[in-house]
């Protein structure tokens, strides 16, 4: 094992103990929150639980495309892409804690919503049984799709063999169909329906959206972050970083412009049943959270990803994709707390503990999943010129 990578490997244990060390604390301090006061443990739970959930399925769309249109961006970022798909598996079974707070969350599973007409209409989707049944399909079609893409990678690593290619190239393509119907069903089945006398046929699009923003910021960031390390240094390259950066800048324009399409809609309409959604996120406090998302969502990012300069220096594009993260995890609580919090912004501390905590689970899986492969793909029967590139000269 040569020296650098094994720095890299110490280096990636060390967050690994971190990240597991702050990750059982904040959610110990979760758990006495939700022994306190399940209200307010539950939505910043699910708000939370969304945007790391956000993190794999947007690696793992990502990954698809990535087999689907090829790209020295994608070579050089598999690997990254990769770890994180493979924490879908703990993210399964940190979804279960939201299933002893579904009356808190969601009013169709609360005993008096039989006796409300417009919920009841809605028993034969929104009954437990068949909530439980989706997303066991959700997870079982997310996982699968992830655990086959990782084992033929694994296996190429091996030996140089095209048909595992073409095996990822067939699954992506169907995979991806499959991802955009589950999250469409996903999202209205775990967000929109905390507020089910709303409806949205967009809803799964804004998700699929920032799903895949957050995807390309996670791999941007972090291929930068490891760029000093071998055998990145060698194929993290200024033309692959304005890569990285042209597919952040149309990834920021696809989630403005569903999130402007979807407020034009209701603005146009002005329907009583669907204003009140908007309604509850522009009230004091939760209006000044918007013009953040507009501004440093949206404005700022699109201006420096404009410049190619600014693409092609690593410093300033990983700054912009952790900023473009740190935007989507407010981007998840505007659009979940309002629901609970209607009337003005609440800050609650358990809304502060449960994304630390599921987020040092999340981090310490991801690098315990980085560090157990080489960091680039082997014999690979595409992008064998780029593996003669990463190898050590003389």
């Amino acid at each position: 094992m040569s020296e650098e990578r094994r720095t890299l490997e110490q280096r990636l244990r060390t967050v690994e103990s971190r990240a597991w060390l702050v990750g059982a604390f904040s959610l110990a301090a979760s758990a006495v929150g939700a022994w306190m006061r399940p209200a307010a443990f539950f939505p910043g739970y699910l708000f939370a639980y969304m945007f790391w959930l956000s993190l794999s399925l947007g690696s793992l769309a990502v990954l698809m495309i990535h087999y689907l249109v090829g790209g020295g961006w994608g070579f050089m970022t598999r690997r990254i892409l990769e770890a994180a798909t493979r924490v879908l598996p703990v993210l399964a079974l940190l979804f279960l804690p939201l299933l002893f707070g579904l009356k808190e969350l969601y009013p169709w599973a609360r005993p008096e919503a039989l006796r409300e007409e417009h919920l009841s209409h809605q028993r034969p989707y929104t009954n437990l049984g068949f909530f439980l049944a989706r997303a066991v399909f959700y997870f079982s079609s997310w996982i699968l799709c992830s655990w086959l893409l990782n084992r033929w990678s694994s296996a190429g690593d091996e030996a140089r063999n095209p048909a595992l290619w073409a095996r990822r190239y067939r699954l992506s393509g169907g995979g991806l169909v499959l991802y955009a119907v589950t999250i469409f069903f996903a999202s209205v089945d775990w967000v929109l329906s905390t507020e089910p006398r709303w409806s949205s046929t967009i809803f799964g699009m804004l998700f699929m959206s920032g799903q895949g923003l957050a995807g390309f910021a996670l791999i941007t960031g972090v291929a930068v972050l490891m760029s000093r390390e071998e055998p990145l240094r060698r194929v993290v390259t200024p033309d692959r970083l304005q890569d990285l950066g042209n597919l952040l800048l149309t990834s920021v324009m696809l989630w403005a412009y569903i999130s402007f399409s979807q407020y034009l809609v209701i603005w146009s309409e002005n329907l009583p049943r669907e204003v009140t959604w908007v309604a509850h996120r522009t009230t004091p406090g939760w209006r000044q959270v918007a013009l953040a998302l507009i501004v440093l969502h949206f404005a700022v990012p699109f201006f420096l990803l404009l410049f190619r300069d600014v693409k092609r220096r690593g410093p300033w594009i990983a700054a912009i994709a952790f900023g473009l993260l740190a935007m989507h995890l407010v981007d998840e609580f505007w659009r979940v707390i309002p629901a609970f919090e209607p009337d003005r912004l609440a800050v609650r501390w358990t809304y502060l503990t449960a994304p630390v905590g599921i987020g040092g689970v999340w981090v310490a899986v991801f690098s315990r999943s980085l560090r157990r492969r080489p960091l680039l793909p082997l014999n690979d029967p595409v992008f064998h010129p780029l593996l003669s590139e990463a190898r050590p000269h003389g």
